[in-house]
């Protein structure tokens, strides 16, 4: 089961489509319900799950409007009999004005209007890693963390400060003409990941994927809008897919 935002189901949707294409004649069964989307591959007994989830954490509508509470994850008991789970946040943290999906957030006793992006990923995360180490049962569930997706709206970041998107890239990065630091959210996963008791495998596609401007859907490859977060499929999260297959084999 892939648990996240859209970035987990630009992940899903690839390994969906890569598992399909080594069996392309194999039966399966599409379901979706609420939630989550699921493929399972009937003739191997195998499901592919999507749950959606911005936060990991909850939002609850209370009368004051919709809360976003860093202190409750109440989705788990779905979640943790899955043989394998890979988790990932941090699109939404920023989000604002009409787009965004709560109106308050709960931090212990106390509900603010608004709260530093950073910190409360931080404490959000703190909540998963405690639902890891006091209800996942590692000896039969596998846990994995996608890690964070960069973005490509920002030509400096490839010493092109007059780009503004990935409209025309057509060629991705060499290593060397990367100029600017890994994104400050990698440190704040990384941070909490290393208090985790139980065993999570950091997926750690940031770097690979920030040197792949030009794996976008855009207007080069046919896309009608601007599109630098997401990514091509076939495309980066194949990569992503090799690397969480290495890490199921090991």
């Amino acid at each position: 089961m892939f648990i996240g935002d859209s970035l987990s189901l630009n992940q899903w949707q690839s390994l969906v489509c890569m598992l399909y294409s080594s069996v392309p004649d194999i039966n399966i069964l599409q379901q979706r319900n609420g939630s989550y989307n699921n493929y399972t591959f009937q003739d191997y007994g195998v499901s592919v799950l999507l749950f959606h989830s911005q936060y990991l954490v909850d939002i609850v509508e209370e009368p004051i409007g919709r809360v976003l509470k860093l202190n409750s994850l109440k989705s788990g008991d779905i979640w943790k009999n899955m043989d394998v789970l890979v988790f990932n946040t941090w699109l939404w943290w920023y989000s604002r004005g009409p787009h965004k999906p709560w109106d308050y957030i709960e931090i212990g006793n106390k509900k603010l209007k608004n709260m530093d992006p950073l910190h409360a990923f931080k404490f959000g995360l703190t909540t998963w890693a405690n639902w890891v180490n006091t209800k996942v049962d590692t000896s039969k569930t596998k846990v994995l963390f996608q890690g964070i997706s960069p973005s490509h709206y920002n030509g400096t970041m490839w010493n092109d400060p007059e780009v503004h998107n990935c409209a025309k890239e057509r060629k991705p990065m060499k290593e060397s003409t990367y100029t600017t630091q890994l994104p400050q959210p990698l440190y704040v996963l990384q941070n909490v990941l290393e208090k985790v008791i139980k065993p999570v495998y950091l997926l750690n596609i940031t770097v690979l994927s920030q040197l792949r401007k030009d794996a976008h859907p855009s207007s080069y490859n046919g896309l009608k809008r601007m599109d630098c977060t997401h990514w091509c499929v076939a495309g980066v999260p194949d990569t992503w897919n090799e690397l969480l297959y290495r890490e199921l084999m090991n």
